[in-house]
């Protein structure tokens, strides 16, 4: 089990740069168009060695748009074009069985609650029947809740029966407070552990911004601070660069508590630019942490 695989869409970005005009990035993998700006999306996968093996090809299809705003303190709204993305018919699409077959042999797979608004009841069977299979194959399966009420239609209750099946499979939970406070009223990080621990979730990370991160594993829970304050240009990916850099140490080897000061690193570096993607010297200065 060599590989760690991410579940969801691929969106082109646009972000408004300080000279006022939007610049075009990519970000994430699954199941794309056939059009010039998936094969943009392509072409960044392979020159960041994103293996494309579990992204599916939909002929006249076209990704989903997500436009990004920012005020002065640089957090972000979010404006999305996707409801006919092909993302959201992954595993519908014929070959989705192959999908589902390198999720089971994979080391990880990382996935979000915004992943799972994506899929119909077929769908989502699908998916978290390829979780299960997963487990038993001793992979981690990473779950993001990332709760997005829109994503949702506004339907709470079927949010949270997707997310409580997900967890009943997720061995390693990342939420972010806020997101779980809004999804269930969890009314602080501890009830957020407390939570998901019941699922039998064996590892709990919870994000809470400024004020850190609280970590669960082998039976006790640990503050982590951030190590330096910083004032935000866009807090866009920020949330996902953190699970990164935690999953990529946690996969290395690191300690639960080291995973997350490097989480934190990673997540206080791309606030500071613009767009979910920074540039490549910003990232390797901090890979030399």
């Amino acid at each position: 089990m060599a590989k760690v695989v991410c579940v969801g869409e691929v969106m082109v970005e646009l972000a408004r740069g300080n000279d006022g005009r939007f610049g075009l990035a990519f970000a994430y993998a699954t199941a794309l168009g056939d059009d010039a700006y998936s094969a943009q999306i392509l072409d960044l996968a392979a020159s960041e060695g994103v293996q494309r093996e579990a992204v599916l090809i939909a002929k006249g299809r076209v990704p989903g748009l997500y436009l990004i705003t920012t005020d002065d303190r640089g957090e972000r709204t979010f404006h999305y074009w996707r409801d006919t993305a092909p993302a959201r018919s992954l595993f519908e699409f014929e070959g989705w069985q192959g999908v589902a077959e390198i999720l089971v042999d994979a080391r990880a797979t990382y996935f979000s609650g915004i992943t799972l608004s994506l899929y119909s009841n077929v769908g989502l069977g699908r998916f978290l029947a390829a979780l299960e299979m997963a487990g038993e194959r001793g992979a981690w399966r990473v779950f993001d809740g990332n709760y997005r009420p829109r994503g949702w239609g506004g339907d709470v209750a079927r949010a949270r029966m997707v997310f409580a099946e997900a967890l009943k499979r997720a061995s390693l939970a990342m939420p972010t407070f806020e997101d779980e406070a809004a999804l269930w009223g969890d009314a602080s990080p501890h009830a957020t552990i407390e939570r998901m621990t019941t699922y039998g979730v064996s590892e709990v990370v919870v994000k809470n911004g400024a004020g850190g991160a609280l970590v669960y594993a082998e039976g006790r829970i640990v503050e982590v601070p951030v190590e330096r304050e910083v004032h935000p240009v866009d807090t866009t990916g920020a949330g996902d660069s953190f699970n990164a850099a935690y999953l990529a140490a946690r996969l290395k080897g690191a300690s639960p508590e080291e995973a997350a000061r490097a989480g934190h690193r990673l997540a206080g570096t791309v606030i500071l630019h613009r767009g979910a993607i920074i540039p490549r010297a910003a990232q390797e200065g901090v890979s030399a942490h």
